[in-house]
């Protein structure tokens, strides 16, 4: 399956989502959020994607899991491991079509797991790269990443930076896969006009962004309002501060039917939603 065609599915999901065409209930999380049920249904066609996944962060592979994707007709299981990357990524590329400049072509990446690859990619489709950054902790991760992804950037110059503030410094867009629970750069070291994306944390306690980005960006896109105030902690911390407005916060599907200017600093801030898992499983059936 293709990165476009993932992130025109999850495009036409969340549209579909603010229309109304879905059953999503919230997502169910056990063990301290190390084992999460989550499920969607699609109305219009009947059909329902259901996904359980554990994860350890000290585990590799961090997260394991099974979708099981029904419908009129029979149903599939598969392995939701690259099916969460490949969507997570497509989301991102949404977000990023949406919300970056269109002749943004630097990116920084900070985090070299399992979802990196899948963020340069969904990056790369609806901005191509002619400069790509990663830091990770590990710069062997970061190192194995690139050497990875080289024959689908020929094209892109790449680097591994010193730390997170040298990676965002002079990048148009930012993706953050991580499971910090500490902000990962300061939001001075971000450029006047710069995207950013972050996708790692999906507890309370996780932390990605700065407060200062949240307080000043011109827009915070999340993928759904509810599921934004119950797991992204930077969302959380910044709501409850008061240096983040509540009405404040545009989710996806809004924001593709509404779009924002495209100015100054602009944030996209998901936990995953089973709505996504539903559109690239809808691809596979």
């Amino acid at each position: 399956m293709s990165m476009p065609a993932a992130i025109e599915a999850v495009r036409a999901a969340f549209i579909g989502l603010t229309a109304g065409e879905f059953d999503l209930p919230p997502r169910q999380a056990f063990g301290g959020s190390r084992s999460l049920v989550m499920a969607a249904h699609h109305r219009p066609s009947g059909s329902t994607a259901v996904k359980v996944v554990s994860i350890e962060i000290e585990r590799d592979p961090v997260i394991t899991g099974t979708l099981v994707y029904s419908h009129p007709d029979g149903q599939f299981v598969t392995d939701a491991v690259p099916l969460t990357t490949l969507r997570t990524g497509a989301v991102v590329g949404v977000a990023t079509d949406l919300l970056a400049e269109e002749d943004a072509s630097h990116l920084a990446l900070i985090g070299a797991g399992a979802q990196a690859a899948d963020q340069v990619r969904a990056v790369h489709a609806v901005r191509p790269l002619k400069k790509l950054v990663v830091f990770n902790r590990d710069a062997a991760k970061a190192e194995a990443l690139l050497a990875g992804l080289e024959d689908e950037l020929p094209d892109t110059v790449v680097d591994i930076a010193s730390d997170a503030d040298e990676a965002v410094r002079e990048a148009d867009v930012v993706c953050c896969a991580t499971a910090s629970t500490m902000p990962l750069f300061s939001g001075d070291s971000l450029k006047e006009r710069v995207h950013v994306n972050a996708i790692g944390s999906y507890r309370p306690v996780m932390r990605e962004l700065p407060q200062e980005l949240l307080a000043t960006a011109e827009v915070v896109v999340v993928d759904q309002v509810e599921a934004a105030l119950s797991e992204a902690g930077e969302i959380i911390r910044a709501v409850h501060s008061g240096v983040l407005r509540l009405e404040s916060l545009v989710e996806l599907g809004a924001a593709l039917d509404n779009p924002p200017l495209r100015q100054g600093r602009t944030v996209f801030k998901s936990v995953g939603v089973a709505v996504q898992d539903w559109a690239v499983a809808r691809l596979l059936a």
